[in-house]
């Protein structure tokens, strides 16, 4: 929840072309908030930059004030959708359940989810962390059909490393990135496992892009913070995966 949209617009122009020439061999988002969609579209128009929305509705239409819908998304110039981030599982009330009819919904529709799971420290602390992500994995995929989830992102966001001081390890982050493609490959076969994507969300900086993106099951990063500073977005971005 940053930015106005003559400031998001900004960024984004700033970072347009900065970015885009590193798009021909990587694909990069930008996901801002709601009121900053068309704005930072109209940054964009042209450019291989794609964008997404930071959450949606799994209802087409109806009454369900304050909430946005997939067609809203899409008419907007997105093509991805942020589903189950840990602020809104935290904050918001979000659950497994509603995380999963967002995702049926937003595939429906012709979006392409990014779908967050993660643990707390306690659940890591207590040995919960594999019961913990791969039960909200499950949960979030459940009834999609194999080749709609050829297309999803799944983003890995261990709680206890965002914002606390605390800093997962690029070994502990690939470690559970493995056990998500094992589920995946269980789930779906190992074609199909292969060819989603799985980001690392735990405060990537420019400073640890790089150890990061080197390990063979991160697939690139869910950028928080970083992603409001035009230099250490493009540092990030330009760390080979």
């Amino acid at each position: 929840m940053h930015n106005t949209p003559v400031r998001a617009g900004e960024l984004a122009a700033g970072l347009r072309p900065l970015v885009s020439p590193l798009c021909a061999n990587r694909e990069v988002v930008l996901c801002p908030p709601f009121t900053s969609l068309q704005a930072v579209s109209a940054a964009l128009q042209g450019s291989p930059i794609a964008m997404g929305a930071q959450n949606m509705h799994w209802a087409t239409e109806g009454a369900y004030t304050g909430e946005v819908s997939a067609e809203m998304i899409l008419t907007s110039g997105c093509t991805y959708v942020i589903l189950g981030h840990s602020e809104r599982r935290q904050y918001f009330g979000e659950t497994c359940a509603t995380v999963n009819r967002k995702v049926i919904a937003a595939t429906q529709a012709g979006l392409i989810p990014i779908v967050c799971v993660g643990e707390s420290l306690e659940q890591r602390n207590s040995g919960r962390m594999e019961d913990v992500v791969l039960g909200q994995a499950e949960a979030a995929l459940k009834d999609v059909p194999a080749e709609d989830a050829r297309r999803l992102v799944l983003a890995y966001e261990p709680l206890w490393a965002i914002g606390t001081g605390q800093t997962a390890t690029a070994a502990q982050a690939e470690a559970a990135h493995r056990l998500i493609r094992a589920f995946l490959a269980a789930a779906f076969e190992a074609e199909v496992a292969a060819q989603i994507r799985i980001l690392y969300g735990g405060s990537v900086k420019p400073e640890n892009a790089a150890d990061l993106f080197s390990r063979e099951e991160i697939d690139g990063g869910l950028i928080g913070g970083a992603s409001l500073r035009a230099e250490d977005f493009t540092a990030i971005a330009g760390v080979a995966v």
